[in-house]
């Protein structure tokens, strides 16, 4: 069986409060046999590494700040986040970097959270777990300064343009790819962008329980719920758009998801 290692599941959310066991056995038996849960704040990233210690053979995670909990930052986040950065199960900062789209949290607030984490992720020798919505200029912007210092970085769930992912590529950052190309409303500027992505800037997730791929044949678990176990079926789709066999493209995002994240 192909194997995957799915870089971007929820699992610290209330979708997955009742049934985190059968969620990682059923990802198990489709091939998926590691995940990397998405710490979104202090309270999330604490959780995400408390399942890591339940589940040490599945389980990694990131820990951060998204800019939507921005504004959550506040005198004791920095050395929360650096207790969180010496647990052997973090491999990356983040999901952090900015979000103008809804202003969850200010765009003020947002830049001051990100760049306190391109510092951290610069001082902790951690790669970047990263989020851009409507703020690609400012986000590009504000990475440049700190990428020659910090060790890689991930475009987590990216929705952009194919202009936006080559200029992600060219800056040595990893393409996180979810089941929104899946989705023939509104995954056409992404079809279009894979097929431009060299195989060895690819990586694949499912950012789970959101983006249900629209063109699962199977009925899920749980009505509307995405899982990790539909992570070979996003890869099977994305190779078709890449013109790939999927065993190749499955192979190389594994390749490049240890290479990044040094598991």
């Amino acid at each position: 069986m192909q194997q995957f290692i799915d870089i971007g599941v929820n699992l610290t959310g209330s979708s997955f409060k009742s049934d985190v066991a059968d969620v990682i056995q059923r990802a198990h038996d489709a091939g998926v046999n590691q995940l990397i849960v998405t710490g979104t704040n202090i309270e999330h990233s604490q959780r995400a590494v408390e399942l890591c210690k339940q589940y040490p053979h599945a389980l990694y995670a990131t820990a951060g700040v998204h800019p939507h909990h921005a504004s959550e930052v506040n005198a004791d986040t920095v050395s929360e986040l650096k207790a969180l950065y010496s647990e052997a199960a973090v491999v990356a900062v983040g999901e952090c970097g900015l979000d103008f789209n809804r202003n969850y949290s200010s765009p003020s607030d947002q830049r001051v959270a990100f760049q306190m984490q391109l510092q951290l992720a610069s001082e902790a020798g951690l790669p970047l777990f990263l989020h851009q919505r409507d703020a690609h200029d400012e986000f590009v912007s504000m990475l440049r300064e700190y990428l020659p210092d910090i060790s890689g970085a991930v475009a987590h769930c990216f929705t952009g343009t194919l202009d936006e992912a080559l200029q992600y590529v060219d800056m040595g950052m990893y393409i996180g790819v979810t089941g929104w190309i899946c989705d023939e409303r509104r995954g056409g500027d992404l079809q279009r962008a894979v097929s431009e992505i060299p195989l060895e800037k690819i990586i694949l997730e499912t950012d789970a329980p959101y983006l249900l791929p629209r063109d699962l044949k199977q009925a899920p678990a749980i009505k509307r719920r995405n899982e990790p176990c539909y992570l070979p079926h996003i890869c099977e789709v994305t190779a078709k758009y890449m013109q790939v066999d999927s065993k190749q493209l499955a192979e190389s995002a594994i390749e490049n998801t240890r290479r990044l994240f040094s598991i």
